[in-house]
């Protein structure tokens, strides 16, 4: 029997645990998120991790620019919340305008500061197989639902289609990390079916229609990291949900599964560097 990963319900019962901690604390921790221009789902995206804050009592802000804002006056807001001691997390809302080096506005923030953890020191510790301030919150939040359902990592072969630097590069790390054995697909990739076939543990980051019942194991693992609006408006995932179902034995659906999950890592990491701040006065 094939059963889905419920990363609503997850989110929910780490949220209570994060909030009894939270509580506990005399002082707030603090999230400051910067988001650039009018993109739809970025603006989505950033009221809910302000609603999923403030819900826990952290006290977080949005600071919204304009789309034509200099580059210069996003990193001297950066350079100012990374001298704030009010201000735990910082993060910044992708994808930026293209004027923008999004490589030169990620590595202003301080890596203690770096709830995403995609600075290149976060990123370097964590391919050189060190632990960095915070790991990235999707491929984290990822992992926690795995091992809430008690899917174990070691000696798997985890096939990840994707390989941006928020989800597929930092997660097939992660991966190592936990000794499985990876493979990193892509658009150029050839005979891509031949290779998720393998997969014990099928993950996929596309953001477009691809995996289709022929292209996973019996008894597999499929996670589903893809969200997008498909012809007829309906929200969906890189997964035909309905065509694999039958043949595996864990999946996550699109919405409901790895969205939310990301959410309270994105909680977690805040939490987590709140704590080293007052580790290292």
């Amino acid at each position: 029997m094939t059963v889905t990963l419920d990363g609503k319900a997850l989110k929910e019962k780490l949220l209570q645990q994060l909030k009894v901690k939270v509580d506990g604390f005399d002082k707030k921790p603090g999230l400051s998120v910067i988001l650039v221009g009018d993109n739809p789902a970025s603006i989505l995206y950033v009221n809910n991790k302000k609603k999923t804050a403030e819900k826990l009592g952290i006290h977080s802000e949005i600071i919204h620019y304009d789309i034509d804002t200099p580059q210069e006056v996003i990193i001297n807001k950066i350079n100012e919340l990374n001298n704030n001691d009010n201000v735990n997390a910082i993060l910044v809302q992708l994808p930026l305008p293209p004027h923008i080096d999004k490589f030169k506005i990620i590595d202003a923030i301080n890596p203690q500061k770096d709830v995403d953890g995609f600075t290149f020191y976060n990123s370097g510790k964590l391919f050189s197989g060190e632990e960095p301030f915070v790991y990235p919150c999707t491929p984290k939040g990822i992992l926690l639902l795995l091992k809430e359902y008690n899917i174990t990592l070691e000696g798997k072969h985890v096939v990840i289609v994707g390989r941006s630097n928020i989800a597929g590069k930092p997660l097939a790390m992660m991966m190592l990390n936990n000794n499985a054995t990876v493979t990193l697909c892509h658009s150029y990739t050839k005979n891509l079916e031949q290779i998720t076939k393998t997969a014990d543990i099928l993950i996929s980051a596309t953001g477009h229609d691809i995996i289709k019942k022929g292209m996973v194991k019996k008894g597999s693992v499929v996670i589903d990291v893809g969200i997008f609006k498909d012809e007829n408006g309906k929200t969906r995932g890189d997964v035909d949900f309905s065509d694999v179902y039958p043949d595996i034995s864990y999946i996550s659906p699109v919405p409901g599964g790895v969205g939310p999950m990301t959410i309270i890592s994105l909680m977690l990491n805040t939490v987590e560097l709140y704590e080293k701040s007052l580790n290292n006065k």
